[in-house]
């Protein structure tokens, strides 16, 4: 891919204390109006004209863009595997990395590179807007500054947050913990099972115990192998035998996941017990998540549920269907034993979900 580079000057009279890589994928915050009144890509070589206060933060910024912005909506494999390659590519050259993405699918994105950068010891911010840098009242300044001020911050000469992470409306979220929840409103993410990881006012308030801490000595793994042969059904009052059959019984599916109601329950009738049994029997993993925004999965809580676990469907605990999805494309392309595949399922990788007690 021939990636856009543009370097900005924002220390030319300090003496540069910080390097950032700001890579731009597409999105709201990476557009302005042209003389038409359009929404075009905005040229960051320009951005210190939109936002002076980055000469304030002495820091080298350079900035990477895909060729064509991208809506995020059309966010696919090979672009998760792009931005982990620049990442990886340039790790050892700055500080910490901010990407720019639209919102619709950025807590997808956040959630496949906390899989994908194994051993990652550096911030990666998410951010974006909901309004277009440009706009008077954007959001885009304040989410675009404070993600590089959490992406230089240090302590001890050590990363604050070395981890993936969203940063919007002034609450740093973990990305593989966060899902969209307003169109219309700034405070576009939340994160109801998980702390957020720092809140920003006057001070940036970090909550250091919600933070995965800092590993000495390690190195970072990029694994750029993923399997999209995977599909989420959200169960509904009324969904038929036909429609579930339809789809367990997809060419080529290895994976699913069961969106259930609140805390892992589905219908209990006789053909969509036995419809799952016979698809994990088949070898299909299916991963029971819950369709609540704070939702657990409790298997065998209720007798709805105690079916789903006694024919081998898993339990997804508190994950995110976000974060459930881009997991079982990343675990199905890159183990092959099934006892493996199940165990890795169960457990956390990169923090997206609590270890289950069942």
């Amino acid at each position: 891919m021939n990636y856009k580079i543009v370097r900005l000057n924002t220390a030319a009279k300090q003496e540069i204390e910080h390097a950032v890589l700001i890579i731009y994928t597409g999105g709201t915050l990476g557009m302005a109006y042209d003389e038409q009144g359009a929404l075009v890509p905005f040229n960051f070589g320009k951005i210190l004209e939109k936002i002076p206060n980055l000469n304030n933060l002495n820091i080298s910024i350079t900035v990477i863009s895909f060729p064509e912005p991208i809506d995020s909506s059309n966010i696919n494999l090979q672009h998760w595997v792009d931005m982990a390659y620049i990442i990886y590519e340039n790790y050892d050259t700055y500080d910490g990395f901010v990407v720019l993405h639209g919102t619709d699918t950025m807590a997808y994105s956040a959630s496949m590179l906390s899989y994908m950068l194994k051993g990652l010891n550096k911030p990666v911010i998410f951010t974006g807007a909901q309004l277009p840098i440009s706009a008077m009242r954007s959001d885009a300044r304040e989410n675009l500054m404070t993600s590089l001020e959490i992406a230089i911050s240090k302590v001890n000469g050590k990363p604050v947050v070395p981890e993936v992470c969203i940063f919007f409306n002034h609450m740093l979220l973990r990305g593989n913990r966060a899902k969209k929840v307003q169109s219309v409103h700034f405070d576009a993410f939340e994160s109801e099972n998980y702390p957020a990881l720092a809140e920003s006012g006057i001070v940036i308030d970090y909550n250091y115990a919600s933070i995965r801490p800092y590993e000495e000595g390690k190195k970072l793994k990029y694994l750029n192998k993923l399997d999209n042969n995977v599909m989420v059904l959200k169960l509904f009052p009324g969904i038929t035998k036909n429609v579930v059959q339809h789809c367990l019984q997809m060419e080529g599916l290895k994976g699913m996941v069961l969106e259930t109601y609140g805390s892992g329950n589905s219908p209990s009738e006789d053909w969509f017990i036995q419809s799952m049994e016979e698809a994990v029997e088949k070898g299909l993993l299916i991963l029971n998540v819950s369709q609540c925004n704070g939702g657990r999965v409790i298997q065998g809580r209720y007798q709805t549920s105690k079916d789903l676990k006694r024919v081998g469907v898993l339990s997804g605990g508190d994950i995110t269907t976000e974060a459930a999805v881009t997991k079982m494309m990343f675990i199905l392309a890159n183990e092959t034993d099934e006892t493996e595949i199940k165990r890795k399922m169960m457990m956390p990788l990169a923090g997206e979900m609590s270890v289950l007690s069942q």
